[in-house]
Formats: structure tokens, sequence, C-alpha cells
């Protein structure tokens, strides 16, 4: 039985990590992946942590590959995976606290527009040489991420919650 379980974990977390590559290619072809202003749709996964524990290394992978495949600088593929690692494992406790509330559900994809709004702002500074200050792409990826991982997002995790009946 432990076997099976480790399968569907795996398997889970693979297609989960699929997804992500596929919107965010998808976002990368309307220009929306990467830069200054992004709004990638794949951030709108970053609540599955809520339901799923295999989510937090499918969305990982998924990011590490995503940054790969779109052309990302070396340290954009690291600190772009660690960003969403962190939003992901803070998705997951904070689901903890969600469960007393359905008005706290809605903090549940904050890690992730916290930790991209604080970390990819450098990525852009020190491994693409933008040349905008650091506030200002702190509010533009930021505004990005509210609207993909908070937005989209908690539609996604209404959706599932209606569908599956969980949490």
């Amino acid at each position: 039985m432990k076997r099976k379980s480790n399968a569907l974990f795996l398997t889970r977390g693979a297609v989960i990590a699929a997804i992500y590559v596929t919107l965010t290619y998808l976002s990368h072809v309307f220009g929306l992946a990467s830069g200054v202003v992004q709004l990638r749709l794949s951030e709108a996964l970053c609540v599955l942590p809520a339901f799923l524990p295999e989510a937090v290394p499918g969305l990982t992978i998924g990011c590490l590959i995503s940054n790969l495949v779109t052309g990302c600088a070396p340290w954009d593929v690291v600190f772009g995976a660690l960003a969403t690692f962190l939003g992901a494992v803070g998705a997951r406790l904070f689901a903890r606290l969600a469960n007393k509330s359905r008005l706290l559900a809605f903090i549940i994809p904050l890690p992730t527009v916290i930790s991209n709004t604080l970390i990819i702002p450098f990525v852009l500074r020190y491994a693409y040489g933008a040349p905008d200050a650091l506030p200002f792409m702190m509010l533009t990826v930021g505004a990005g991420e509210l609207l993909s991982a908070l937005v989209l997002g908690m539609l996604l995790y209404f959706s599932i919650k209606k569908i599956f009946g969980r949490k």
C-alpha cells in the first residue's frame, strides 16, 4: 500500500508541475511570463498546497522547468523556484488557519504574493540589469501576483472546494 501512495504522490506532483509549465509557457507566448511587468497564469496554482502536499514539490519543479524552457537567466531559475517553493510552503501552512473561516481562505495565496514581490525584483535587477527602481519593480511584480495568485488562485481554490467538497 505504501508503494501505491508514493506513486500517487509522485504522479500528482508531476501533473501539477506539467500544468504549471504549460500555463507559464502560455503566459510566455503573450510576453507576460517574465520581466518587470508579469502575469503568470501558473501562479494561480499556488493555492493547490491547501489541498495536496505534493503540490509543494510539483509547483517548485514546475517553476524551475518553466524558467529553463522560457530562457531565463540562471539566477532566475534558482531564485524564481525558491520564491515559488516559499510561497507553496506558506500556502500549505496558511491553509490550516483558513480551515477555521471561509474569510481566512484569502490568506492562502499571500505567501506566494509576498515571496515573489520581495525576491523577483532583485532577480530582475541583478540577473537582467533591469534599470527600474526596486520599489517600482516590487509594485509591478506584486500587482501581477495579486492578479494571478490571489484573484485567479482564489477562483481556483473555491472551485476545487466546491467540486470536491474538501477543506
